[in-house]
């Protein structure tokens, strides 16, 4: 899933202070899950800052709103009819939902909400880890299903480095060493024959090229 963190209600109180009616946006996918942009967060920083313009004199309306999603067609018309009550959007939506906002709403300020971090995993309530990068060329049948992009900090698709001591990251020894996680793995299923395999550093200037990267299935386009 796509893991957000709150951005600091100080930073969000700036960049309100220009708009006196504000709709703060919630998703109920991802930013739900990470306790970051779901319904009860909307609830929290709406009442957050309906009380500290209270205080400061300043006279702004914050309703609130939940989505199932913002980065869908369907579900963002849901708001049409009632976008022209409002001088800006905060959406506690990721990065996607945001610019999908921001197109389908042109002409109505959209303000982030959320600080977009990364794909990840749920470990325990109140702790995420990275676990993809969405590089677009999936190399996890061939390392046990370890990603060593966005699990190894030097992205080595051959390892382990040379700095790695006692299973640990030579950046940070707190973090497991990605390659031997592999290696332990590749070991566990009996497949150690497999590490010999060399696998191609990746091409980044060809992955990443030209602009916004897109999926099209033409068995499922209307």
């Amino acid at each position: 899933m796509i893991v957000a963190d709150k951005k600091p209600i100080e930073e969000i109180i700036e960049t309100v202070k220009p708009y006196d009616r504000i709709l703060v946006l919630g998703c109920n996918e991802c930013v739900t899950v990470c306790e970051a942009g779901g319904k009860k967060e909307v609830e929290v920083l709406a009442s957050a800052l309906r009380m500290h313009f209270i205080q400061q004199g300043s006279k702004k309306n914050f309703d609130e709103r939940t989505l199932e999603r913002q980065c869908d067609h369907e579900y963002l018309e849901e708001i049409r009819d009632i976008m022209d009550n409002y001088d800006a959007v905060l959406s506690l939506a990721c990065g996607v939902g945001v610019q999908f906002m921001a197109e389908k709403y042109h002409t109505t300020p959209l303000i982030p909400g959320v600080n977009t971090c990364f794909l990840g995993a749920t470990e325990k309530r109140g702790l995420w880890t990275e676990r993809c990068q969405a590089c677009g060329s999936c190399v996890l049948a061939h390392t046990a299903g370890i990603c060593p992009i966005s699990r190894c900090a030097k992205r080595v698709m051959n390892g382990p480095c040379g700095g790695s001591t006692g299973g640990k990251c030579e950046i940070n020894k707190d973090v497991d060493c990605a390659w031997q996680l592999i290696i332990d793995r590749l070991r566990d299923l009996d497949r150690m024959d497999e590490y010999e395999i060399v696998t191609p550093i990746k091409d980044w200037s060809t992955e990443r090229a030209g602009g916004p990267r897109t999926v099209a299935r033409e068995d499922v386009q209307v």
